[in-house]
């Protein structure tokens, strides 16, 4: 039995199809427009996620050798998508986790005093990153959407939400915990949607979805609406939990850190509620069908393979991303530049959504290969600081996946930043991975998360050397610089 994989992320939908081994045997990919209508804003349009989806998974299951007995999804987390419950067509753009438009409201909520009860409730903070502020802010600026939102003929959700109810034809209206969790309006005690919060920001609690486990029977695909399948939708999860599960990081203290347009390091808690005193998150990882939640601590971190893709789109100074590694090498280090990537603000664990990137210590003799290799440097140190915060510098292993941990010397500056073992699997494609796995555990093809653990191989094992402590500090110098400290 084969299990379809969707992972619908930031810039375009991968689709997998992952065999009862683990193995990938089929792969589709279709990118999606980006839309910047102003500074700070980001915005997807849901058709084009839809039919990214459909592009990509027609690809991938033309080269299968069967159909797949059942799907599972992923998604980019806190985007605020809405559509029309029976035409399914969305009235707007949706608004994208990096969108930044609601900081001014979050200020306001924050001088209000609501932050300390918000994060008591969700194991969150007031900032733009989530999703409520976005839908406060489209009450207030879009009425006549609202008002559709409002009379119960528009509904509200995420990517997650928004997909399944495309491939059930709107038979289905439901998320999971691991993306509500992501909103500000799920209680992490109760486990539901609160009143409390529904309120505060002004959302309507009926327009929202009903939240089910993490796997199990969540929906049927419709065969009109998703390329003439009729299999069960079996698993479902936000992209940074399920790339979690995709490392087989079931035990507690296990850490995993993907490496994508942002970073995101997340560590097990096991069944426990943990907060934070050093600006992590708490999240939900995932929930069974029994109702048992895994929790986890989680660092976000919003550019660190944006910050390469900016050299070589907004600088030019190489031509492509993987291109970046050979360039970095030809220098021993960065010759003293410092580049804090603070291209749409800074999250975990300094959370300063107004810091703006900066480059220090230019000199007559900086070339392209010390920015280059500065912003190498730039993303292991801005996840030191977010694996300190979280483990104390225990020395946990990390495993490493997301495009980015294919750089050999980003992993190896990464080990000896940590001064511990940086472990990179056979399949980085964790986070669909992660959505095979919670599909076919939902639906028979695995029994057991043991029988998933045996699926992941290691590729490579990056040993810890000698640390540049000297660096990290003007690391550190650099970012109190960025935010004004």
């Amino acid at each position: 039995m084969n299990v379809l994989a969707i992972d619908a992320g930031t810039t375009g939908v991968t689709a997998l199809v992952v065999t009862e081994n683990g193995q990938i045997i089929a792969k589709g990919y279709e990118e999606f427009a980006q839309h910047f209508p102003e500074p700070g804003w980001v915005e997807h349009n849901p058709e084009d996620i839809w039919q990214a989806t459909l592009a990509a998974c027609a690809t991938a299951l033309r080269t299968a050798p069967e159909p797949p007995s059942c799907v599972g999804i992923t998604n980019q987390r806190e985007t605020a998508v809405l559509w029309d419950r029976r035409t399914l067509a969305a009235p707007r753009r949706a608004i994208v986790w990096q969108d930044r438009r609601t900081a001014a409201l979050c200020g306001r909520l924050r001088e209000a005093g609501h932050e300390p009860r918000v994060s008591e409730l969700t194991g969150l903070r007031l900032d733009p990153y989530f999703t409520a502020t976005k839908l406060t802010w489209l009450a207030e600026n879009d009425p006549r959407v609202w008002q559709g939102v409002e009379s119960g003929d528009i509904a509200i959700g995420t990517v997650d939400s928004y997909l399944i109810a495309r491939l059930t034809a709107g038979a289905r209206h439901v998320t999971d915990p691991s993306n509500a969790s992501r909103t500000l309006l799920y209680g992490l005690a109760s486990g539901a949607w609160e009143p409390e919060l529904c309120e505060l920001f002004g959302v309507p609690q009926e327009a929202l979805p009903e939240i089910v486990p993490n796997y199990g029977p969540i929906g049927r695909t419709d065969p009109a609406a998703f390329l003439g399948l009729d299999v069960p939708i079996s698993g479902v999860a936000g992209d940074q939990q399920a790339a979690l599960f995709g490392q087989t990081c079931f035990d507690v203290g296990d850490v995993k850190c993907t490496y994508g347009t942002g970073s995101f390091v997340l560590t097990n808690l096991g069944g426990e509620i943990v907060r934070s005193e050093s600006g992590l998150l708490t999240t939900v990882a995932w929930q069974t069908p029994s109702g048992e939640r895994t929790f986890a601590l989680e660092g976000s971190i919003f550019v660190t393979g944006a910050a390469v893709q900016w050299l070589r789109d907004g600088l030019g100074v190489i031509g492509t991303a993987p291109e970046s590694e050979a360039v970095a090498r030809t220098v021993p280090d960065s010759g003293g530049v410092v580049f804090v990537p603070a291209l749409t603000g800074l999250g975990a664990p300094h959370w300063d959504p107004r810091a703006r990137g900066l480059i220090t210590g230019i000199t007559r003799g900086t070339t392209r290969a010390h920015l280059v290799r500065a912003t190498l440097e730039a993303i292991a140190f801005e996840v030191r600081d977010v694996v300190e915060s979280m483990t104390g510098g225990s020395g946990a292993v990390l495993k490493a996946d997301g495009g980015a941990s294919a750089n050999d010397l980003l992993m190896q500056l990464q080990a000896d930043q940590l001064g511990a073992v940086v472990e990179r699997p056979a399949i980085q494609e964790t986070t669909a991975l992660g959505a095979a796995f919670l599909a076919g555990l939902g639906a028979g093809v695995w029994g057991s998360q043991g029988e998933l653990r045996k699926t992941w191989h290691l590729d490579r094992r990056f040993e810890p050397g000698e640390r540049d402590d000297a660096a990290y500090e003007r690391w550190r110098a650099a970012v109190r610089l960025a935010t004004g400290g």
